[in-house]
């Protein structure tokens, strides 16, 4: 395993406890910009939905459509940034995004039109690819071994995970008391005097990790990928964590409308779907302590299969209070485990050195199924049911555990591809 914090330098003296203690600062700085970016550059839009129908006489499918715009470019342009953030790190990359996410912002306040409002979107998308969680994840898988890196990354999810809870309440008071308009110049401003300067300043790569990849040439770079991505075991974890990406944006989005469908009270639903956010903490704090004894993938396959399951029973026993608290809570307890266990593996498997462009392949993959698959799901349920749909995320979530168990499997016959080591 390729490591970056264990040992000091030679002749650095405490190089190992300060590169642990830098590390830990870019978390800290990365927590908060994650919290930020997915608050203003995602959850707000929801807020700004009606308000934008309004003023720009479009329907609500006209609007929504701007966010799937943006999510579907985000997905385009991972494999670009994982390609920079191996060759480069993390630091321009970041702080470019941050502009370029802070300026877009500002147009979608001036916005009078729908091409006006889907060429904000389109630059959205990019700036996400350049600074959300795949790029962060990059910059801290460079500063940690796999000990340190689990507890790293459940701490930035962990405080990224308030970001819906902080932002849209606090965009529907800035709303309420601005407009619309003047609370997306508010938001831009909160965006860019945090973002900016903590992406500019914080984000660095270790001197180890800077040496080992001035070694290594683009070419070889190119080289280590091509060799992974002809192999099963990269496919095996795109198609896990590309179908539980769809299967756990479907019940976000679906969620409240079928628990209402079942014939709980909006407030109840409501109620409900917000245990979501929450059990994705307890899900990772559960995650992280069972990878302590068992190996990830088999315990991440257990997870997805538990949120199969819920799934599967929801039609059957949903209509019932304790049948639907139940339900939601076998699914919610996987909610945000994908999210920290991916990168793990790929490091694991793989190492660090071409790590982000691994990444960005996956993300490709995933994060387009996260913007299609609610859009999918909706047709189906108004074909032929919403039954069909949980019975389709549950034979997503079937197939995520399955392709997990067999990554596991294939890696006791096969040795991890980890190209370079310290």
């Amino acid at each position: 395993m390729s490591s970056t914090i264990e040992t000091a330098a030679p002749g650095t003296g405490g190089g190992g406890r300060y590169r642990i203690t830098r590390g830990w600062r870019i978390v800290a700085a990365l927590a908060v910009t994650q919290t930020i970016g997915y608050g203003v550059l995602y959850y707000a839009f929801s807020v700004f939905l009606i308000p934008m129908q309004h003023d720009l006489s479009a329907s609500g499918t006209q609007v929504a459509a701007a966010l799937t715009l943006a999510v579907l470019t985000t997905a385009l342009c991972a494999p670009l940034a994982g390609r920079w953030l191996d060759a480069h790190g993390g630091r321009a990359l970041m702080a470019t995004g941050s502009v370029l996410g802070t300026l877009a912002v500002l147009a979608w306040s001036q916005v009078t039109t729908l091409p006006q409002l889907y060429g904000v979107f389109l630059a959205i998308g990019i700036a996400s690819a350049m600074v959300l969680y795949e790029p962060a994840f990059a910059v801290i898988v460079t500063w940690f071994d796999e000990r340190g890196r689990a507890g790293a990354l459940l701490a930035l999810t962990i405080v990224a995970g308030f970001a819906s809870s902080i932002f849209l309440p606090l965009t529907g008071l800035l709303i309420q008391a601005y407009g619309w308009r003047q609370a997306l110049l508010i938001l831009a401003i909160v965006h860019g005097s945090l973002a900016i300067p903590l992406h500019a300043l914080m984000v660095r790569r270790p001197a180890h990790h800077a040496g080992v990849k001035a070694r290594t040439t683009a070419g070889a770079r190119a080289d280590l990928v091509k060799a992974a991505v002809r192999a099963r075991p990269f496919w095996l974890l795109a198609a896990a964590f590309t179908a539980h990406g769809g299967a756990a944006a479907t019940i976000s989005v679906l969620l409240i409308t079928y628990l209402i469908h079942l014939g709980h009270q909006p407030v109840f639903a409501a109620t409900i779907a917000g245990l979501l956010g929450v059990l994705s903490v307890t899900g990772r704090l559960v995650t992280t302590g069972l990878r302590r004894r068992w190996s990830a993938a088999p315990v991440a396959a257990t997870i997805f299969a538990l949120q199969g399951v819920g799934t599967l029973l929801l039609p059957f026993v949903g209509a019932t209070t304790a049948g639907a608290v139940c339900c939601v809570l076998l699914f919610g307890i996987g909610f945000g485990v994908g999210t920290i266990t991916l990168p793990h593996l790929l490091a694991e498997r793989y190492g660090t050195v071409a790590y982000a462009s691994l990444s960005g392949r996956i993300a490709m993959f995933s994060v387009a199924d996260k913007a299609l698959a609610p859009l999918g799901a909706m047709a189906l349920a108004h074909s032929v049911g919403y039954g069909w749909v949980m019975g389709a995320v549950t034979a997503a979530c079937a197939a995520a555990a399955c392709a997990l168990v067999a990554y596991h499997r294939l890696s006791f016959r096969q040795p991890s591809n980890q190209e370079v080591s310290s």
